[in-house]
């Protein structure tokens, strides 16, 4: 099992003729099982192709040659036009939008995330890299070319969610590495504002059978991981979480920003060393380093295991 997408996921490119939007679908063709990319949007390249994929001048172009709803969008498109392309995605039917893009103005992102909750759509994103379920599937640039994904992303029990594209690859390689391979990985984002959180991905995971543990890579600034604290907390989630805390050195250095949007420590409560003491109140453990993510993750597994077997019937 995985979330969000699986083998008989249908998605279409919006900004499809773009240079990395090019590269982009080439990618998720060649990944996996093979990507049912049915379609890619550019407004007046009606009747062309990319990689064999027809070019549409519409969404509602694009699902009417399809003949059937289409899931998904990985919206590519420059920031100025992106609250347009994603709003005609939502209101075409389209339940699940990716969004690459990256220094779009927060309104329109805010704007974006209000549309999806009310239309029943998720928003993974923006300026994130994807999903994907290891051997199966991608949406996104997650992994880079199919080879390279392949090496990284390896089939197991593990989810990952990450604000850091890189550092998806990079903590999922670490793990596959261990013999520890992924449910399904998400690079969420790391803008102030994004449509989907980890406390908000974490339903999801907790419904999947294959899903035995989560390890996350965070950051300074933001509330979502006290989101994650207390859904955990509130719902005494089965499943246990490890956590990577980059950027420790803020703490120190007050001022100092730290590569993504969403590092805006606006108070004692958005620092490196308040999360990770809300985290641990949680029971989520927080690695020193990357590399010992693996055999903590596999430790807490074992423990949690061990409690319920344990526990009376």
């Amino acid at each position: 099992m995985s979330i969000l997408i699986d083998a008989s996921t249908t998605f279409i490119v919006q900004g499809i003729t773009g240079r990395e939007a090019v590269n982009l679908t080439r990618e998720c063709l060649d990944y996996g099982e093979g990507a049912k990319v049915v379609g890619g949007v550019t407004p007046g390249r009606l009747g062309r192709e990319v990689h064999g994929v027809p070019v549409f001048d519409t969404v509602a172009q694009a699902v009417a040659h399809h003949g059937a709803p289409i899931y998904g969008s990985v919206v590519t498109v420059p920031p100025a036009f992106t609250k347009d392309a994603v709003f005609e995605a939502i209101e075409n039917g389209i339940k699940l939008i990716v969004i690459v893009t990256e220094r779009i103005p927060r309104r329109d992102v805010a704007e974006m995330v209000e549309l999806a909750t009310l239309r029943g759509a998720r928003i993974i994103g923006p300026n994130c890299l994807g999903v994907i379920v290891p051997d199966v599937v991608k949406m996104g640039g997650i992994g880079g070319p199919a080879r390279n994904a392949a090496q990284a992303y390896t089939p197991g029990p593990i989810g990952v969610i990450s604000r850091s594209g890189g550092m998806t690859t990079e903590m999922s390689s670490t793990l596959s590495a261990a013999g520890l391979g992924q449910s399904t990985a998400v690079s969420i984002g790391g803008d102030a504002i994004i449509g989907s959180s980890y406390a908000e991905l974490m339903p999801q995971f907790e419904a999947d059978e294959q899903t035995r543990g989560i390890v996350i890579y965070t950051e300074p600034g933001g509330r979502m991981e006290a989101e994650l604290a207390r859904w955990v907390t509130d719902n005494n989630s089965r499943l246990p979480i490890v956590a990577f805390m980059a950027g420790r050195f803020m703490d120190e250095m007050p001022g100092m920003s730290f590569g993504h949007a969403g590092t805006i420590v606006e108070g004692i409560q958005d620092t490196a060393t308040e999360k990770i003491a809300r985290l641990a109140q949680a029971g989520i453990a927080v690695a020193e380093r990357i590399e010992d993510i693996p055999e903590m993750i596999r430790t807490k597994i074992a423990e949690r295991a061990g409690a319920t077997e344990g526990s009376p019937a």
